[in-house]
């Protein structure tokens, strides 16, 4: 069975061809220089980008493939949640492919398709286990105790975590994305030099908050500390954070396996804490943890058997929650 999977739901293009399960292609089209000059990114600008470059990037991974159009079995794409501009892009070319192909449309939920982006690289992993996304728009922690099922556990109170990131960076005078251009400050920093605490300390719960650090970033530079110290403080209390969280679900339910994707997931000083709290840890190849179209595909292999009456009639959803 050959998927084509699409995404659209921010700022990058992502498309992606499954064979039978397996990645075969991932092409994704950035819009970083697009949107760095403005620090973050411009919904509008986002959609117009989309439009003019998706045609081709479908037609480009049809050709590495070696496929025509007509040798698709499926067509997916994300539904929701995202900028709902840039989720239309994606999601009505989807169908309209699908109907003029009279192929089978499967909508895919953005979140479930991260999850299922970790089946390129450990295509053996069964549930039960616990899923951190951690991305510039999300930060969701999930139970999931079988395929399909999942339980929010928590999810931040404020900015994402690569969001807190990104405005942590333009505070530093760095460029965007944030999350890259803070890793490789930190490394000039001591960040025992700078008084910045960990959020949410006394919780019982399984939330996460990012927005203080950022406000804890613009009071340390005015107080003159070195943007390195800063940089390497606030990495490593973000990181802190994520990992206090989780190790706490872990506790909470039973379960040491817990899959890992997103943006943030790509921080090596996560990666090594994490690891270091004692974790089986999952994580998706590096072109597969941030936005693409195989990670679509993926979850349109395993999901496509659902009992979805009329996929074509579900709408885009900018506000799509995953789990109860």
């Amino acid at each position: 069975m050959w998927i084509l999977g699409i995404d659209t739901s921010c700022d990058d293009t992502g498309v992606g061809l499954v064979r039978d399960g397996v990645v075969v292609v991932n092409r994704v089209a950035s819009q970083t220089l697009l949107h760095q000059r403005y620090g973050g990114v411009v919904p509008e600008l986002a959609s117009r980008e989309h439009t003019q470059v998706i045609d081709g990037l479908v037609q480009q991974a049809l050709d590495e493939a070696g496929l025509r159009v007509t040798d698709l079995d499926l067509i997916a794409a994300t539904r929701g949640p995202g900028l709902i501009g840039a989720l239309l892009v994606g999601y009505t070319y989807g169908k309209g492919l699908a109907f003029a192909l009279g192929k089978p449309f499967v909508p895919v939920h953005h979140l479930e398709g991260h999850i299922y982006a970790a089946l390129a690289e450990h295509p053996e992993v069964e549930p039960p286990f616990l899923a951190l996304i951690a991305s510039g728009g999300h930060t969701h922690l999930f139970e999931v105790p079988a395929w399909g099922t999942y339980r929010l556990l928590g999810a931040t109170l404020d900015d994402a975590a690569g969001e807190a990131f990104d405005k942590a960076a333009r505070l530093l005078g760095l460029g965007y994305p944030g999350g890259p251009e803070i890793e490789r400050l930190a490394e000039q920093g001591e960040p025992d030099r700078v008084p910045l605490a960990v959020p949410l300390q006394g919780q019982e719960g399984f939330a996460f908050s990012f927005s203080g650090l950022k406000t804890a970033v613009a009071r340390a530079l005015e107080k003159g500390y070195a943007p390195a110290d800063i940089a390497a403080r606030f990495q490593q209390v973000a990181v802190e954070h994520i990992v206090q969280v989780v190790t706490r679900a872990a506790r909470h339910t039973g379960l040491s396996t817990v899959l890992v994707t997103g943006g943030v997931a790509q921080n090596a000083m996560l990666r090594a804490r994490m690891q270091m709290a004692g974790l089986r840890l999952m994580f998706p190849p590096r072109g597969l943890a941030t936005d693409n179209g195989a990670m679509i595909a993926l979850a349109a292999w395993r999901t496509h058997a659902r009992n979805l009456h009329n996929p074509m009639a579900l709408p885009a959803a900018a506000y799509l929650p995953l789990g109860a």
